[in-house]
């Protein structure tokens, strides 16, 4: 039993036979899938999707390499988004300072948008967060308190300080295959340390595929190679793993089964 708790269905290498990629994920024990969007453009196709596969939801929100071309989306816009029974995220948004494809004032004003809304609506926000620690800290901190809001941060790649910074401040963690690269040695470190109900698993697929995957698109059920291995870190079973991490997605994202 596992959750692929980000993926994007919607995208080159999976949209194509998107029905045999969901049906490989479901051999492999994968029963969930959250099927996130990174502009607005997409959010009709990935709600589409949610309401085609029992097993699929739904996220809307802004990728920070989109910023640029979203200055102008208001809040409402958004909101509105959330009210279809089968979105349950808000996101992925962020910051990214590595790739710098949006000016950052505009990433931060974004960012900050879609945490006003899910503070409204109380859906978990999906964080993305490169070369980004110190501005995206800054900002969690500074909205949660003004009141909070359910977070995680996806596909963590970032130090352990920051890790920590992230889970004091109540957020969860989800790792994806990127855990298991060779060169992934202060990752590996700290995946032990994250609190077994503050962990999600994740593919961020069709992109960065696990080990023995590698130079494949990824696909929604190399999770569970993502899993044992992260399982083999915390000396557990996959299938305690795989319990673990299913549950804190059903705590975090209720409204999937509410």
């Amino acid at each position: 039993m596992l959750i692929d708790s980000h993926c994007h269905l919607e995208y080159e290498g999976l949209v194509e036979d998107q029905s045999a990629v969901l049906d490989r994920a479901r051999e492999r024990g994968v029963d969930g899938f959250l099927n996130i969007s990174t502009r607005q453009s997409e959010w009709s196709r990935v709600v589409a999707t949610a309401e085609r596969e029992r097993d699929v939801w739904a996220s809307v929100g802004i990728h920070p390499h989109e910023a640029d071309n979203h200055a102008d989306l208001g809040a409402s816009a958004l909101l509105e988004a959330t009210r279809h029974p089968k979105v349950i995220a808000i996101g992925e948004t962020g910051l990214d300072y590595y790739y710098d494809k949006s000016d950052r004032a505009v990433q931060q004003a974004l960012f900050r948008m879609h945490i006003d809304v899910c503070r409204e609506t109380q859906l978990p926000l999906v964080i993305h967060t490169r070369e980004a620690e110190e501005d995206t800290a800054a900002i969690l901190e500074e909205e949660l308190g003004k009141g909070g809001f359910p977070a995680l941060i996806h596909c963590f790649t970032a130090s352990a300080d920051f890790g920590e910074k992230m889970l004091e401040l109540g957020l969860t963690i989800s790792l994806s295959g990127i855990v298991t690269f060779k060169n992934a040695k202060e990752l590996q470190q700290f995946a032990p340390s994250v609190p077994e109900d503050r962990l999600l698993v994740e593919t961020d697929s069709p992109f960065l595929a696990p080990v023995p995957h590698r130079g494949k698109s990824c696909e929604p059920a190399f999770v569970r190679d993502t899993a044992e291995f992260i399982a083999g870190l915390r000396n557990v079973t996959v299938e305690e793993l795989g319990e673990k991490t299913s549950n804190n997605f059903r705590n975090l994202f209720r409204k999937a089964f509410s």
